[in-house]
This record gives C-alpha cells, sequence and structure tokens, in this order.
C-alpha cells in the first residue's frame, strides 16, 4: 500500500453552505502529519489498536478515527466510493470541501473506500486489487466497525507481528475472513484496510495471514 498525504483543494464546491460544515483538521499539515504516522504505525504493527482522531468531529455516522483517516488521506487525486448509509450530502459536502476528493459510483473505481455499514459492505474482490505492474492501484478500505474488542477471536501473522496477534473486531460479515484469505493469498495484490472504532484503528495490510 502506498499512502499519500491528503491534499486539500481550495475553496468551498459550488452552493455548499461552510457554515454548516463540520471543521475539519484544526491544523491542517502538523495534524494531518500526526494522523499519517498513526495510520503508517497501525501498518507497520498490523494488529495493535492505535490511537487517532482525538478532537475531531466528522459528519453522522463517521468516527472520529475514520474521519482523521479520510481527511488525512484522501485528496482531488484519490477517488472515494462511500457505502450507502454513510452516503449524504453533509459527508459528500465535507469530504469535498477539506479533502476536494471526487466520489465514484462503483466500487472498483475507488482508491480509496469508506464502509460504515459492514454487514452490507461489497465483497472484497469487488475493490481495486491492483495491477501486476502496479500493485499500489490497489484500493485501501476505512472499514468502520461497532467495536474493536467484542467480536471472535482471531489470530493474525506476517510481517510486522513477532509471532502471533490476536484481534476480536465486532460487526464483520460472516463471510469477511474467507475473503481475506483469498486476498491476502495474492499478494502483492488485493486489498489494504483500517479498521475502525471510535478514537482507534487497527491496520490489515495485504500481506497479514489471518486464522479464525
Amino acid at each position: 500500500m502506498t499512502l499519500s498525504y491528503g491534499l486539500v483543494a481550495p475553496g468551498a464546491p459550488q452552493g455548499i453552505d461552510t457554515a454548516e460544515l463540520k471543521p475539519g483538521l484544526a491544523d491542517p499539515v502538523h495534524d494531518s502529519q500526526r494522523i499519517f504516522r498513526a495510520l503508517l504505525e497501525a501498518m507497520a504493527h498490523p494488529g495493535r489498536p492505535v490511537a487517532l482522531g482525538q478532537g475531531i468531529e466528522g459528519p453522522v455516522p463517521l468516527d472520529p478515527a475514520t474521519a482523521a483517516a479520510a481527511l488525512t488521506l484522501t485528496d482531488y487525486d484519490t477517488p472515494l466510493w462511500i457505502d450507502w448509509i454513510a452516503d449524504t450530502p453533509q459527508l459528500r459536502a465535507y469530504l469535498k470541501f477539506h479533502c476536494g476528493c471526487p466520489i465514484v459510483e462503483r466500487s472498483q473505481e475507488a482508491a480509496f473506500a469508506l464502509v460504515s455499514d459492514p454487514a452490507n459492505m461489497p465483497r472484497l474482490a469487488l475493490f481495486a486489487q491492483g495491477l501486476d505492474p502496479y500493485p499500489d492501484r490497489s484500493a485501501t478500505i476505512l472499514l468502520q466497525l461497532p467495536s474493536l474488542a467484542d467480536g471472535p477471536k482471531v489470530t493474525l501473522s506476517g510481517p510486522g507481528i513477532r509471532e502471533t496477534a490476536e484481534i476480536a473486531p465486532a460487526g464483520l460479515p460472516g463471510w469477511f475472513w474467507n475473503d481475506w484469505r483469498l486476498n491476502a493469498a495474492q499478494f502483492p495484490l488485493g486489498v489494504d484496510i483500517f479498521l475502525t472504532c471510535g478514537e482507534a484503528v487497527i491496520g490489515l495490510p495485504r500481506s497479514i495471514l489471518a486464522e479464525d
């Protein structure tokens, strides 16, 4: 996965009342650097919860960590797909104003995806998988969950993990971990995922194996 800083497009999109928008990052340069480092730490140490999004309030239904990641990772050059529950005029206006990112209607066209309703999310193969010459053209999914600690236990192994790590995210669809094994099997292609909840994030790079 190649992460890049979000670059804010200047000016508000036409027809948007900026007085109704939720604030973005208080200090866009320094806050985005801090959040970006936290996201990198989460990917470098899969399965380890990392604090993210303190003091950030995005539009409903985004948790602070999800909003922080979206504000930091997306810009006018990164197409974003949003699931049907989160895809509101308020959220579109928020992202267009603070990030300038284009919103796409098909998950396969997105560099980033924002999922707030995991029970009804598309299967992982329906997101961009990358190409053999360009594996970095795959999607990164921001997957918001009700809890990162109250679900069935899953054992992770792979780069960045000493022996194994155990996580217990709640709210994932029943097919998720089987899809994840298929995703990892096609490395270096495949999607990367940030699991978010509240002000925390767990990184799942495509190189990680999972046993549920």
